[in-house]
């Protein structure tokens, strides 16, 4: 075993937790599940196949993983961040095992590609694969940033390094399910598209550079797509994805996959810029107090909410 320890968030994962776990068993039995109070047997499965299970409330992702990195029962070297409805591949394992042994150590982070799947079927296209994300660290070298969307690793120093194999995003919970979830996002993109406007937060935290790392081009691209028109930007990057970026070469699964991610939802985000604007209009302090008692948002902090009085 290589000396790693994994961090995984749950509630609610019956569905995926077990293969979660027995991907991971192939590199290390170090795994740390910090689970929001879930009420299907998640733990139960979790403990039965040796993973440390703790609880604690839910507040933001990052609250939620730094919680973890803090609380990490094992002192391992490294570190990774695994999504419960995620698993490696047999390769990335067997490269795991062989990599942690000789990484240099000026190299903190390693990325690792993500391969999403969707109604059983690998997205290819669209500019879906690969998507590069930094999910194994040094201890002591990472933490996950505090963001509205899109909350990585960010290291603290040291040099990264790319991983050639695969982690897989393969949820198995029916549509009805993730047209919810993505519902639920979208408020918190709509924060995060405003705050490139208004800054609420007064600073920037991940520097935009199209040819930096994954998480500096994400938000050079972002930043660039909030300068677009409402309504006409979810258009434009459905095209972009589904024409393009041969999307449409994902047949039909990859129709009904990049239509709702790509236009569905992006003009969802966009429907709900809109209702802010038609009832709070455009002043900063405005749209902070209308967050605050429309949602409970405190958009200084993504980590922060309020109570609403009823």
């Amino acid at each position: 075993m290589i000396d790693l320890s994994v961090i995984i968030l749950t509630h609610n994962e019956s569905k995926h937790i077990e293969r979660c776990i027995k991907s991971l068993l192939k590199v290390t039995d170090k795994i740390f599940i910090v689970d929001s109070f879930s009420t299907d047997d998640t733990v139960q499965v979790a403990e039965q196949l040796g993973a440390v299970v703790v609880q604690n409330p839910w507040i933001s992702y990052a609250f939620q993983f730094n919680f973890g990195i803090q609380q990490n029962p094992f002192r391992t070297q490294w570190l990774m961040r695994m999504d419960a409805d995620e698993f490696i591949t047999d390769e990335l394992a067997a490269e795991l095992n062989t990599s942690l042994h000789t990484t240099p150590e000026a190299v903190s982070g390693l990325y690792v590609k993500r391969r999403v799947v969707f109604m059983d079927q690998w997205i290819r296209r669209g500019g879906y694969y690969p998507i590069w994300l930094l999910r194994v660290w040094r201890a002591g070298t990472g933490i996950c940033e505090e963001l509205w969307m899109d909350e990585h690793i960010k290291l603290s120093s040291g040099q990264t390094a790319r991983l050639q194999n695969d982690i897989v995003d393969h949820n198995l919970n029916n549509l009805t399910w993730w047209t919810q979830k993505h519902n639920n996002y979208s408020i918190r993109e709509v924060i995060d598209l405003l705050n490139i406007k208004y800054n609420f937060d007064n600073k920037e935290t991940v520097h935009p550079d199209f040819f930096g790392s994954q998480e500096q081009r994400t938000r050079y691209l972002k930043i660039k797509y909030a300068s677009l028109p409402l309504f006409t930007r979810p258009f434009i990057y459905f095209l972009y994805r589904f024409i393009a970026k041969a999307g449409f070469m994902d047949g039909t699964k990859g129709l009904i996959w990049h239509f709702l991610q790509g236009f569905w939802y992006r003009f969802l985000v966009d429907a709900k810029i809109y209702e802010v604007y038609r009832q709070a209009g455009k002043d900063k302090e405005s749209i902070i107090k209308h967050f605050r008692t429309e949602y409970g948002k405190n958009l200084n902090s993504p980590n922060q909410s309020v109570q609403v009085r009823q």
